[in-house]
């Protein structure tokens, strides 16, 4: 076993040729929501991992004129430091794709999911039957409260993040008691491709499958997604999707711009994203390295 030193946190994602695309928003006339909710890596979040200056003071803005702002994020709560810097310590952050929700400014969870040991292990088997062999990594529910912990990942797994992770053999992947989440990376399918195999044979009431654009699936406990993450934090603030403005740039992201726009929201996609969340939502901005959140939201406040 073998453990890497501590480092900075950046994101994953690969920037794309669409990320610095600026988009004319033209009028998006005068509807004003109660909340927004974002996507962090590949959507808030520049291709360093960090909050530009000026998408930082398009929150700032934001909070002053009453709209609260959710960070809603794959990353598990091991990197909850990284998601607190991001949204600078305010109002509460969806992790680990709903799996996690934390009120940032008190502490105080709201929501912590975990899928027990064989369940896991039986969608692995069901997923490898149809995709062949997978590399594995895994978020231990257990350790889910403390900052940086180690992930446990198998040799071989190439895990996109410069964070502490245990390197082990696959036999000794998974935790004894409950994971938060299981990645799982082929070495001869795209993510895509993986992901659409892996929703064949995976029934909703076993596990969630998703992926965000990293190059591997991840399998979550069933009914975990981003969307019923969110409504934990709009229940918190009394808000509904149809009043929710959503950002987002992945497959993982789909969830929850179904619900907001479902509802009647606004659900906005990046240059960058995904051509399946594109397609889901109605609207759509500038790259994340283009500042595309911060432009939209400064179009939507400077009509209120």
């Amino acid at each position: 076993m073998s453990e890497t030193a501590p480092r900075a946190v950046v994101s994953g994602h690969v920037p794309s040729p669409e990320s610095d695309r600026v988009v004319d928003l033209g009028d998006l006339g005068g509807w004003r929501p109660a909340l927004v909710a974002t996507d962090l890596d590949g959507t808030l979040l520049t291709s360093q991992g960090v909050v530009s200056p000026r998408t930082r003071a398009a929150l700032d803005a934001c909070w002053a004129a009453g709209i609260p702002v959710v960070g809603v994020t794959g990353r598990g709560p091991r990197l909850l430091d990284s998601v607190r810097a991001a949204m600078a310590g305010r109002g509460i952050a969806v992790l680990a794709q709903g799996g996690f929700v934390v009120d940032l400014e008190h502490g105080e969870v709201l929501r912590t999911v975990g899928l027990p040991r064989e369940q896991a292990e039986a969608v692995i088997a069901r997923i490898e039957d149809a995709a062949g062999d997978l590399i594995l990594a895994v978020e231990d529910a257990a350790e889910q409260g403390e900052a940086l912990a180690p992930l446990r990942v198998q040799h071989g797994f190439d895990w996109p993040y410069p964070e502490p992770a245990h390197l082990l053999p696959r036999h000794a992947v998974i935790p004894e008691g409950a994971v938060l989440k299981v990645f799982l990376r082929s070495t001869t399918l795209g993510q895509d491709e993986l992901l659409a195999r892996a929703r064949r044979v995976v029934d909703p009431s076993d596990a969630e499958v998703t992926h965000a654009g990293l190059g591997f699936i991840e399998v979550l406990p069933p009914g975990i997604t981003k969307a019923t993450g969110l409504a934990v934090a709009l229940r918190r603030h009394g808000v509904g999707f149809g009043d929710v403005l959503v950002f987002g740039d992945m497959p993982n992201d789909l969830p929850m711009i179904g619900a907001v726009t479902e509802a009647g929201g606004r659900a906005v996609a990046v240059a960058n994203a995904h051509p399946a969340v594109r397609a889901a939502a109605a609207g759509l901005t500038s790259g994340h390295d283009a500042d595309g959140v911060a432009r939209y939201l400064e179009a939507v406040l400077a009509g209120v």
